[in-house]
């Protein structure tokens, strides 16, 4: 894989350990939190028809992108992900564009799952500040990722797992109550406008599956391993998302979830009953999806900011990586640092909106990549080769710009903010590149 000439050399290398398991635990894992809060929020623009339509639609645009993304991934197994695979089509500066996109898809998940690991802690113990856990997570967490990606992985695995089970008793103990007439009740009417500026939420069950892309490089036998690992974890994530979506909305009066990070405890009271132990173990134990969730982004930005520095778009000291672990340690760090403050400073549906904005950007220019790479490599390896193309990709495509122009309409203040970053980070690329 040929190297920008701003980069730095590393010494050390990240190592191939990953099995299908491993990686279905990080695939679903990155994502998994998605399911437990946050696209609730979406229940509150759109009523829960309204949303249903976003969510059918998003899922439409992640089971076609995923098939595309899968292509690209088992081709360059590289931890640039869509920064290598812009950079390799389109150029250093679509690079950079991608890699700015996936930064801030990663750094800024965490801390809304940190928030919302603090909302569950606090509903279930009041006397626990919610701050206190979310800021407690990222020092142990990075700790942990610190450690090693076997390690790192295997926890992930069991974490994920637990998450995976207990939704499906969340879904068995509160199936007996869906009535249909609750999930239609008290809706608006369905208009595009309310489905668009729901798509965010939407989003948010899915966000993230594509950081596979990131550890790709730490995969045992990466053609055959990414493809198993992404199609079992995307399937894993239809059935849970829309089940526990489905379910939660016709068991209760759905209004009464919309503006909480803890719709699924608070489901459980509704229908079990506030002195429910059902309902106080299941919070208990649904802070293992959200657990999963930021450990598996702190693997996605750790090895996206270590890239980009192994390329010179960063300090190259962020490539550094531990001759003991083989981790990279100070990517780890200065990404906590910025999730850090993105914790202090934001609201959780403001930060989700913002990560979701680093990901349409990013999707846009992978699948743009996926086409040029088609025309301009053809004989370029592909262990995988995308199914209906181009019809797949041309689907995620047109999906991800509709979903870009949708979010930027409607929250254009967050949008100018996101953009302006760009450019400016853009400028100074720009300056650095000519020195």
């Amino acid at each position: 894989m040929p190297r920008s000439s701003l980069s730095a050399p590393t010494l050390q290398t990240l190592k191939r350990v990953l099995n299908t398991t491993q990686l279905w635990g990080i695939a679903v894992g990155m994502v998994i939190s998605g399911v437990y809060f946050g696209w609730n929020y979406g229940w509150a623009i759109a009523g829960t028809l309204g949303f249903l339509v976003a969510t059918l639609i998003v899922t439409v645009l992640y089971v076609t992108f995923i098939f595309s993304y899968t292509e690209l991934t088992t081709s360059m197994p590289d931890a640039g992900g869509p920064f290598t695979f812009a950079y390799q089509a389109l150029g250093p500066v679509f690079g950079f564009i991608a890699g700015f996109g996936t930064l801030v898809d990663f750094v800024l998940g965490p801390p809304a799952v940190a928030f919302a690991l603090g909302s569950y802690a606090h509903f279930l113990y009041p006397a626990i500040p919610t701050l206190g856990i979310a800021v407690g997570a990222y020092v142990v967490f990075i700790g942990i990722n610190l450690l090693g990606i076997k390690e790192s992985a295997n926890f992930s695995m069991i974490v994920t797992l637990l998450s995976v089970v207990e939704l499906l008793i969340f879904m068995g103990l509160v199936v007996p109550y869906y009535e249909t007439r609750n999930f239609t009740a008290h809706n608006p009417p369905v208009t595009w406008s309310g489905v668009f500026e729901a798509l965010p939420f939407a989003i948010w069950f899915y966000l993230a599956i594509e950081g596979v892309a990131m550890v790709a490089e730490e995969v045992k036998n990466p053609h055959r391993t990414i493809p198993r690992g992404y199609l079992l974890s995307i399937a894993t994530l239809v059935i849970l998302a829309l089940g526990t979506m489905l379910i939660s909305g016709g068991a209760t009066d759905w209004r009464l979830l919309v503006n909480i990070d803890y719709p699924l405890p608070e489901t459980l009271s509704l229908t079990l009953g506030r002195d429910s132990g059902w309902a106080k173990a299941f919070t208990s134990l649904g802070l293992f999806g959200l657990i999963a969730s930021f450990h598996c982004n702190t693997i996605g930005y750790s090895r996206q900011i270590y890239a980009l520095a192994r390329e010179g778009y960063l300090p190259s000291f962020l490539a550094s990586v531990n001759s003991r672990f083989q981790t990279p340690h100070w990517a780890l760090i200065s990404g906590g640092a910025l999730g850090l403050i993105a914790l202090l400073l934001g609201r959780t549906d403001d930060i989700i909106i913002l990560s979701v904005l680093g990901a349409m950007l990013m999707y846009i220019t992978s699948m743009v990549s996926l086409f040029v790479l088609r025309h301009t490599q053809p004989l370029l390896l592909r262990p995988f080769v995308t199914p209906f193309y181009p019809w797949f990709p041309m689907i995620a495509l047109c999906l991800s710009v509709v979903c870009l122009g949708a979010i930027v309409y409607y929250n254009q203040g967050l949008s100018l903010f996101f953009f302006a970053g760009l450019a400016a980070s853009l400028w100074v690329f720009s300056k650095l590149k000519k020195r």
